[in-house]
């Protein structure tokens, strides 16, 4: 059953009250006069009840909340007494501090806040300005959602004369009640909004915000602009994962992962606003220009460069096409069509490119000058448009003059740009939303089904450490956490005197690194502490007091426990590469990995991550840096297997999935050639302050796949089938379960008789947030022949502390005791995330529903708004 959204009676009331003093401010009386224009009853009222215009009240879902900041309270008692469920506080100058104790009130009251030090927010479908924002703008499909209300007014006035329309615009302000996390939940399944431009400054709580922003972003385009942005390198740390992990560069990896696309600058905020209101389709990489001019094409074609965009080589049939249209002309991508371009030079050039199989699509560029027929042009590439089958973007050089043409484009679904820079970015954008989106698709599990890892001895060697109180693990320590988890690491010998590390050089053999073992070095090379190239027994002599002296010297407080020697990995062709993992104190545990040596952070060649990864996003991850390009044959050395690399990665993901206590890790470097890779350093530091036992994945911000979950169930009948959480690649068979089940057991399900599920359901029911909900799937068959017998899910009300559920079974499986079996499936994960109510709502006439959730132990009563419903609930705490 689909009900409405918690938010709808905030953005989409039946009727609503403007609360005032008896002196309103000039802008609340503005506000006032222009709630008399909206498409709902408002009443505006004076704190005592008095009602100044409209009706006084009747039907009130909404309080708009104006007064001075010492009658917040009583104006809030009176929201409660209108029948309000939602609030938008809108009171002026407010102390930051006053915040909390309104929020507590506002719950105490059933009250959902907005505010305080909102702006308010429009919804002009319902012609309702429910703020100070500005004028209303037009109607459409974009919402814009700010951390920022005075930057929603410089936005929609910046569009005012542009074919954009908004669905929803809103100003957070302090979020201490609805926050962003709220209104992105809202959004995905908001009908008229189609894509979503979002000002960002900070969360509070990064796995709500996680699992909002990568549930809406399943189903619309999300565009970012992060504010407070800070590269600088965080406090002092004991890694170098520790040193590159800067709240900017986390906000960018958590956007990515999420499917979202980051811009950078406010101008690309108006951009993306203008892009998502045209709606183009997927967009790849590979760009091709048209221009009137070489100075427009070349300055397109250099910020393409910028983007990593690829202008590639027209293919021969392309050529021969604009030869004929073309005659004498070089023919090229970027294409020139000159100073004498016809209108008919660029309608026919655009087919002809367009049609081009190596290109995504097309970028078309008119700059003015005397003699042109600007016009001509305009009305014949908008002709032409629509019956293009690639993406086309255009960049009407100039503004005066070309702003009514550019208008011409708009109005015709083209998005048109008045400099070069701007519609390359436009493109950048929207491709890199797309790739963003392949991310987001993923769903790792946190082990990756390969070989098994050691995660008793693992465990084992982490509380033995603990227990020791030990927080920062040696290298033979390290390595052999490395070792538990199948990575490959170099033999390591620990010598406390001279004699044991000639004894160690003779088991090894030449060549050798020799390494200082201190828990509190942070890094060796730093303090004289390692010895690269050891190559005989005298020279071990020499370097082990070197070593000895050297750190002494440059830290004397530092306790030495002795010195490692291991073999040299040698090998002309060897690439230094670095995998790391800082626990940031918003996200969680976060991987990184770049190139790898002594110079991480000076080179800060990383990018960053957040587990679980799979061979998939290990290899994105990899293709991120610039010692990608040295991986592949590179400057005649061979190429490295990608595949080994990417093993590693997932290997590090799983360790940091499954061992909490893991706050930080280097393994540098990684030594990588043609015939594989090994760790030759590492390093882990732990802390225990997370318990023995912690909750299972509770540190991650995204939640990988629950196999743990999966069982299998034997009918009483004899047949058999496995219980499993549902994963994307369920669509097609969840598809096909809804069109085979009878009529009657559909409406039993969404109270409808809807024969199949809409895309847009079928992608939210499959591509789902493990921490936000949980479908559990009955499968019958294996493989191609798989087939989907059974579907229980829960959805987490916004509360957090109770869920809502939703059962349906094949009609050939009903009276298999399948249901219980998926229902009690379903009430023991609701307990073990820590959830205390579970409840749904089941049609009177579903009389054997209704026997089973008594048998199950449900309690039942007739739902008061409906009463054709019951509604069942189960206390998951008692018992």
């Amino acid at each position: 059953m689909e009900l409405r959204h918690y938010l709808h009676t905030l953005f989409e009331p039946a009727a609503l009250a403007l609360i005032v003093d008896d002196a309103p401010p000039a802008w609340v009386r503005q506000l006032g006069a222009d709630l008399a224009n909206a498409r709902v009853p408002a009443s505006v009222l004076r704190l005592d009840g008095t009602a100044l215009s409209g009706t006084g009240g009747p039907g009130i879902e909404l309080a708009l909340v104006a007064v001075a900041a010492p009658q917040v309270a009583a104006a809030l008692a009176l929201a409660r007494r209108l029948g309000a469920s939602a609030v938008t506080l809108l009171t002026d100058g407010a102390d930051p501090a006053d915040a909390p104790q309104w929020a507590a009130l506002a719950e105490r009251l059933g009250l959902r806040l907005l505010g305080p030090g909102t702006l308010g927010f429009v919804r002009p479908s319902i012609g309702l300005n429910a703020g100070r924002t500005g004028a209303m703008p037009a109607a459409g499909q974009v919402a814009l959602v700010s951390q920022s209300g005075v930057l929603n007014g410089a936005v929609l006035d910046w569009v005012a004369d542009y074919s954009v329309g908004f669905s929803l615009v809103v100003s957070l302000g302090a979020e201490a009640g609805v926050d962003l996390a709220q209104v992105l939940d809202y959004l995905s399944s908001d009908a008229q909004t189609r894509s979503v431009v979002v000002y960002l400054e900070a969360v509070t709580d990064a796995r709500r915000f996680m699992s909002a922003l990568r549930a809406l972003a399943l189903v619309k385009p999300v565009i970012v602009l992060k504010g407070h942005r800070d590269d600088r390198a965080p406090r002092r740390s004991l890694t170098h994962s520790g040193a590159v992990c800067s709240a900017d560069a986390l906000y960018s990896a958590a956007l990515r992962r999420a499917g979202a696309v980051q811009i950078g600058l406010f101008t690309q905020m108006f951009t993306a606003a203008r892009i998502l209101a045209s709606g183009p389709g997927p967009l790849g990489t590979r760009l091709a220009v048209i221009a009137n001019g070489h100075g427009p094409a070349a300055l397109a074609a250099d910020q393409a460069g910028f983007q990593a965009l690829r202008l590639p080589d027209l293919a021969e049939v392309t050529l021969a096409a604009l030869a004929r249209t073309l005659p004498g002309r070089a023919l090229a991508n970027p294409l020139n069509l000159g100073v004498d371009a016809t209108p008919e030079h660029f309608a026919q050039s655009l087919v002809a490119v367009a049609a081009d199989p190596g290109i995504d699509g097309v970028l078309v560029m008119l700059a003015p000058h005397g003699g042109l027929d600007a016009e001509g042009i305009t009305r014949r590439v908008a002709e032409v448009a629509g019956g293009l089958h690639k993406p086309l973007f255009a960049c009407w050089m100039g503004d005066r003059a070309m702003r009514p043409l550019a208008h011409v484009l708009d109005a015709c679904g083209v998005p048109v740009y008045p400099v070069p820079e701007a519609a390359i970015d436009a493109w950048a954008t929207v491709a890199r939303f797309h790739q963003n989106q392949r991310l987001l698709q993923q769903t790792p599990r946190p082990l990756s089904g390969g070989q098994a890892p050691d995660l008793a001895g693992a465990r084992a060697l982490i509380a033995a450490a603990l227990a020791a109180g030990q927080t920062v693990l040696d290298e033979r320590q390290s390595k052999a956490l490395l070792q538990a988890f199948r990575i490959g690491v170099t033999r390591t010998l620990l010598a406390r005197t001279l004699t044991q590390a000639l004894e160690a050089a003779r088991t090894l053999g030449f060549p050798l690194v020799m390494k200082v073992s201190a828990a509190g070095i942070v890094h060796k090379s730093e303090v004289g502490g390692v010895v690269l190239n050891v190559r005989s027994e005298a020279e071990v002599r020499e370097q082990y007091p070197r070593i000895l002296r050297a750190v002494a010297d440059a830290q004397p407080q530092i306790a030495i426990d002795g010195i490692t020697l291991q073999p040299m990995r040698q090998g002309r062709h060897a690439r230094e590469l670095y995998v790391g993992v800082f626990r940031d104190p918003l996200f969680g545990p976060v991987m990184a990995f770049g190139a790898g040596g002594t110079r991480v952070e000076l080179l800060r060649d990383t990018t960053l991550e957040f587990p679980p990864l799979n061979g998939f996003l290990a290899g994105r991850m990899i293709e991120r840096t610039r010692v990608a390009d040295t991986l592949a044959d590179f400057q005649g050395a061979p190429a490295i297997d990608p595949q080994p690399l990417q093993a590693l990665l997932v290997a590090v993901s799983e360790m940091v999935c499954e061992l909490p206590w893991i706050a930080q890790m280097d393994i540098n470097p990684v030594i990588a050639d043609e015939h594989g890779l090994v760790a030759v350093d590492a390093r882990v530091v732990l802390d225990g302050s997370v318990g023995a036992a912690p909750p299972r994945h509770a540190h991650l911000a995204i939640m990988p796949y629950p196999s743990h979950l999966t069982r299998g169930y034997q009918a009483p009948g004899g047949r058999t089938c496995t219980l499993r959480a549902i994963q994307a690649e369920d669509a097609d068979r969840l598809q096909a379960f809804i069109r085979a089940l009878s009529a009657e057991s559909r409406y039993y399900r969404f109270l409808s008789v809807l024969a199949e599920l809409p895309q847009r359901m079928l992608i939210r029911y499959t591509q789902i947030d493990y921490d936000r909900e949980l479908a559990l799937v009955a499968v019958q068959g294996a493989g191609e022949d798989e087939r989907i017998v059974g579907v229980v899910r829960y959805l987490l009300n916004p509360d957090r502390v109770s869920c809502e559920f939703a059962v349906a079974i094949a009609d050939d499986w009903q009276g298999e005791r399948l249901g219980a079996t998926l229902m009690r499936a379903i009430v023991d994960a609701a307990r073990l995330k820590g959830l205390q109510r579970i409840e749904g709502y089941v049609l009177a006439t579903n009389s054997r529903m209704l026997g089973l959730m008594s048998f199950l132990g449900f309690t039942r009563v007739t739902d008061p708004q409906d009463p054709t419903l019951r509604r069942v609930w189960l206390d998951l705490t008692a018992g």
